[in-house]
């Protein structure tokens, strides 16, 4: 069926009464009725249009963009909502705006679209005639309509803006295209329009055999959270037939079927996600915390205590939403008299709430030997060492260290050095004058760079340093990860490196997940990271932890990225009461 194929009004009405998405003329002209008699000027909240080379670019009557500028990325599908990797998948998938352009005519549309999104869409529904007008004054951007809409999803425009452009569109184009459905239905389910994304789903089906990612989360998303969720299921598995369905997709689903308390169900679709290497976010995790409780469900229990054990398997640590939704949960269970308390865990590694001593951040002398095995095989020999050193270099690096061993302390000297761009000489220094003071023997990983009198490395400095510590200079283009690793590792267990790397390549390069674990675990109680103020390695490890009548949650007030060195001072401490 060719979809608006039928072009006038006649068969414009008779086509579009078949689906609820494109609204009949009489129906625009009822909706635009109470404003037939405002000057268009009014309609566009402060819009005005400045000419220049021939280019028609918006601005607000104080002539400066209604919104501020932002990164591409950070202006698709926006509005209040977090649009996950569907967003992604349809920016950057098939909804190519300025496919099959010139280069040249690519770049100069591509900067009139980022300047003209900015802009902020009409108020009220237009007319055909009033679209037709402010179309005709950015005639040079050819996907005004696709930038119009993402500028209304921006804004969160009521819907009736919207239909009133797609209507437009269908009587002066005949088509809607894929593209501009799209945008649509990411509005719709911004605003919860079931009905409206019910149409768009039933237009959807009657026009493409299939759709792409994006699409499909979004319509998982909507329906998902509605009366209508069930369909949002079965779309679900339709998608399985021909693709991996999005995360999203599947979270949406788990937290339609939790929010209505069919915790198996929901259960069933978070392993199916599972089975397909899809990492759940924290957001999914807690909402099986915030629907659980109170329910006597030894399964369920058994599920929820798997999740704080996936948290400590991952080093992942909740943040405060996701932990008081954990406090509650435990408080709830039927008969255990879980009390729950916030506390900061002492130096020596006590609990000061219920006394219990978390554990040891050391590794076993079992443990320590398999990691070296894995380092040494995995990440110092198994990946491309050599390509910025040497063969000749490495091997002069292990003479050396074999010559002095052990080390207590290995330091990254050109990393430290650099946490202050304009003292980087002398942050080093202050960094090995504070080691120094606990009469250890330190290796400093330096460059032959820092052997030549600069402004940044004056000699006289460099000698003080080097009466204090040990230095190995690599050529400047070396990598030194492989040498702090392949040093520390060789000096023992009680050796700790000082960096602000994160060193996630190496661990990724560990075969196995045993290994990547015990890689974590060894770099928090090892890494020292100087900063404002110093971040020691503790003595106690900073995860998940239990005793079965106890937990220890670390915990951070905020969501935000997990880095290795970057542990939470907080903790939760869940007792069991008898």
């Amino acid at each position: 069926m060719a979809f608006f194929s039928q072009t006038g009004q006649q068969g414009m009405q008779a086509l579009l009464g078949k689906c609820r998405i494109i609204w009949p003329v009489i129906r625009c002209q009822q909706l635009f009725a109470a404003s037939l008699n405002i000057p268009i000027q009014q309609k566009f909240n402060c819009l005005s249009f400045m000419a220049s080379d021939s280019t028609a670019l918006p601005v607000n009557s104080k002539g400066v963009g209604v919104f501020p500028a932002k990164k591409r990325s950070q202006v698709e599908y926006e509005g209040g909502t977090r649009w996950d990797e569907e967003s992604k998948e349809i920016s950057e998938g098939k909804l190519h705006l300025f496919s099959g352009a010139s280069k040249k005519k690519v770049g100069s549309q591509a900067l009139l679209k980022r300047r003209f999104i900015r802009v902020q869409p009409p108020e009220k529904p237009l007319q055909a005639e009033e679209w037709k007008k402010l179309r005709e004054e950015c005639q040079s951007l050819e996907t005004f309509e696709e930038v119009m809409l993402k500028s209304m999803i921006k804004c969160n425009s009521h819907v009736d803006v919207a239909k009133s452009l797609l209507t437009y569109v269908a009587k002066t184009s005949g088509d809607i295209g894929y593209n501009l459905l799209v945008k649509y239905l990411a509005l719709c389910v911004q605003q919860q329009k079931t009905a409206e994304i019910c149409d768009v789903y039933d237009i959807m089906k009657m026009r493409f055999k299939t759709l792409e990612s994006g699409a499909y989360s979004l319509l998982i998303r909507g329906l998902s959270n509605s009366d209508k969720w069930r369909m949002a299921l079965a779309l679900l598995e339709d998608v399985k037939k021909v693709m991996t369905p999005s995360r999203t997709s599947y979270e949406s689903c788990i937290k339609a079927a939790s929010r209505h308390q069919e915790m198996s169900l929901a259960r069933e679709l978070y392993h199916d996600m599972l089975a397909k290497d899809l990492v759940p976010t924290l957001d999914v995790l807690q909402a099986f915390f915030d629907f659980s409780r109170g329910m006597e469900d030894a399964d369920l229990k058994k599920e929820l205590f798997d999740i704080l054990l996936y948290l400590r398997d991952n080093q992942i640590y909740p943040h405060g939403t996701f932990m008081r939704s954990i406090k509650l949960w435990f408080e709830s269970i039927p008969g255990e008299n879980w009390r729950g308390n916030l506390t900061n865990i002492k130096p020596s590694g006590e609990c000061p709430v219920c006394h219990h001593q978390l554990e040891d951040s050391n590794l076993t002398e079992e443990e320590y030997n398999i990691l070296k095995e894995r380092i040494t095989a995995d990440v110092i020999h198994g990946r491309d060492t050599f390509r910025k050193t040497s063969p000749q270099e490495f091997e002069a690096f292990q003479a050396f260290v074999e010559d002095r061993l052990p080390f207590d302390i290995v330091i990254d000297g050109l990393n430290v050095s650099h946490v202050k761009p304009k003292k980087i000489a002398s942050w080093l220094f202050h960094a090995i004058n504070c080691l120094a003071k606990e009469n250890v023997r330190l290796l400093v990983l330096g460059r032959k760079h820092m052997l030549v009198n600069s402004s940044n490395w004056k000699q006289d400095v460099m000698k003080e340093m080097q009466n204090k510590a040990d230095f190995f200079f690599a050529e400047n283009i070396s990598e030194d990860d492989t040498f702090l690793l392949y040093a520390t590792l060789r000096s023992g267990k009680h050796c700790r490196f000082v960096t602000r790397d994160f060193l996630r390549d190496h661990k990724a390069c560990l075969s196995d997940s045993l290994t990547r674990r015990l890689f974590r675990k060894w770099q928090r109680g090892h890494q020292i990271v100087l900063a404002f103020p110093g971040i020691p390695a503790f003595n106690y490890d900073c995860v998940v932890q239990t005793t079965g009548d106890t937990w220890h949650i670390p915990y951070k007030d905020m969501f935000e990225e997990k880095y290795s060195y970057q542990v939470p001072r907080k903790w939760l401490c869940l007792q069991q009461k008898q």
